[in-house]
């Protein structure tokens, strides 16, 4: 059983909602994400979030430019779940991506967004001191209202791959990863410390290819094999799928 309000099912497992296309999958998670953000806001004041790259999560973002809904963008605190230890300027920049897709469009407070270090950053090529600096920030305390997240068809979430010491990780809340699978090989991550907390977690999925590891994920597999079945929200888990991403389920 599923409910409107992305409620994990009374047995515990996730949500999980497969549409036609990924348009279809877009359009529902910009509309609820508007949802939750707006009672976040009414509930505390100010929400959290952490946004995620790839074919889905920056079609989110360029989604909820072009409508918001009733947001107030100046009382979102914006974090990454993951970056690319690159220049500033390159392209392959998960923050770059969400400032040309969102971010440089809406009245989002300078204050309230919070960059992972590049590597022409104050830094420089230190990934280790760049990844403490975020784990300084992201301390204890922050719990995210959203944490978007995508996933590779190995399962990887954030930058936790399989059979990695990111993903066995169970006490740092950010890690440098200097031996990606995925090009480019160094990163800094969260968690799934920081994702779990996370109030609500959503995968937005998509591609056959990705058909095994949601299968996986949805049969309780091993985290270390399949990091995506690591992902548990606090309130909800929610997983937003094609018809293609889903065709492996029960």
């Amino acid at each position: 059983m599923t409910f409107p309000d992305g409620r994990t099912t009374p047995d515990g497992r996730p949500e999980t909602l497969v549409f036609d296309s990924s348009a279809e999958l877009i359009e529902t998670a910009r509309a609820r994400f508007v949802d939750v953000i707006t009672r976040a806001q009414e509930s505390h004041g100010v929400a959290s979030v952490a946004l995620t790259g790839g074919s889905n999560g920056i079609g989110l973002l360029k989604a909820l430019a072009a409508d918001s809904g009733d947001i107030a963008w100046d009382r979102v605190e914006i974090y990454w779940g993951d970056e690319r230890f690159v220049r500033s300027t390159d392209p392959e920049r998960n923050a770059g991506q969400a400032f040309d897709a969102l971010l440089s469009s809406v009245p989002v407070d300078p204050a309230r967004i919070h960059i992972i270090a590049p590597s022409d950053g104050e830094f420089g090529d230190d990934v280790e001191a760049a990844a403490r600096d975020y784990a300084r920030l992201i301390g204890p305390e922050t719990v995210f209202d959203v944490h978007l997240l995508g996933m590779g068809g190995e399962g990887h979430v954030n930058s936790l791959f399989p059979h990695t010491a990111a993903t066995a990780e169970d006490s740092a809340p950010v890690v440098a990863v200097t031996d990606s699978p995925k090009p480019p090989p160094v990163r800094v991550t969260l968690t799934f410390p920081v994702i779990n907390r996370s109030r609500e977690v959503w995968l937005l999925v998509s591609g056959e290819e990705k058909a095994q590891a949601v299968a996986e994920a949805h049969r309780g597999a091993a985290r270390a094999d399949w990091p995506c079945a690591g992902v548990d929200g606090a309130e909800a888990t929610v997983w937003f799928l094609d018809r293609a991403a889903a065709s492996q389920l029960d």
